[in-house]
């Protein structure tokens, strides 16, 4: 089953785009992957709805409730996320030190580890995208498949409450947490090492795009060393931006030689 077109891209709209509150259609839920059947399915919904589905304000058609897309949800996502990591981390390595916890957390909750934990559980395949989105991929978006995941979280604790969104958290989480033998070095540490002992000088970083809503920016930003190509990234804060497009580049000059 591929990822769901919505309305705005021309498709027909499927039935949570018509009411909010309607629930999925048989052999299409994702409630049983992600572990939590909803009490109120609209929160599931806003957070599977990517912004390209929806129409925007004051062109509305469609009668019945206004649609809500993952945007908000993803907001509060990441807080609830950053904070069970952190619990999570504290109790498994009572004797690290800030500094240790501090680099553990950051890969934990970084996009390659959200959008791991979407492929998973499937979110890819729900996804509710315009007709044109869809074609261009945006289901298997590294960015996306982040961002829905935090709005999941951030669903389930609206839903039932903080207990079950660290139930959630600490099941799809076990692994990472395992996989990861000692504290990480920070990727733009690890950047600065590898230019510097090849006589290339410092990483620079610019920031490409600023985009979003006040309460949830997007900062999209370019790392580049020496006359390389430049790699980008984009999250929910510049330093975290940085670290990912470090971690990008890093990656592709190392493959390279």
């Amino acid at each position: 089953m591929g990822e769901r077109a919505g309305a705005a891209g021309g498709a027909e709209a499927p039935p949570h785009l018509k009411d909010p509150a309607a629930p999925f259609p048989a052999g299409d839920d994702p409630t049983e992957a992600i572990g939590h059947v909803f009490k109120r399915p609209a929160l599931l919904a806003e957070a599977l709805t990517h912004p390209s589905a929806v129409e925007p304000r004051g062109k509305r058609r469609r009668r019945g409730p206004a649609v809500q897309t993952y945007e908000r949800l993803e907001f509060l996502g990441d807080r609830v996320l950053g904070l069970v990591v952190a619990d999570l981390l504290w109790r498994r390595h009572p004797d690290e030190a800030e500094g240790d916890l501090t680099r553990r957390h950051a890969q934990l909750v970084r996009r390659d580890a959200l959008a791991r934990v979407a492929r998973d559980i499937g979110l890819d395949r729900h996804l509710v995208l315009s007709r044109s989105e869809a074609a261009a991929g945006a289901a298997q978006n590294p960015s996306i498949l982040a961002d829905v995941c935090e709005a999941v979280i951030a669903a389930i604790y609206l839903d039932v409450g903080y207990p079950a969104a660290f139930a959630f958290v600490e099941r799809r989480w076990e692994n990472l947490i395992a996989e990861m033998e000692g504290p990480p070095q920070d990727p733009k540490t690890r950047l600065q090492e590898w230019a510097q002992a090849r006589g290339l000088g410092l990483p620079a970083y610019r920031v490409v795009t600023t985009e979003g809503p006040d309460h949830a920016p997007r900062f999209t930003v370019a790392a580049s060393v020496a006359q390389s190509d430049e790699a980008s990234a984009t999250a929910s804060s510049k330093r975290a931006a940085e670290s990912e497009a470090a971690a990008a580049l890093l990656e592709r000059l190392v493959d390279h030689g």
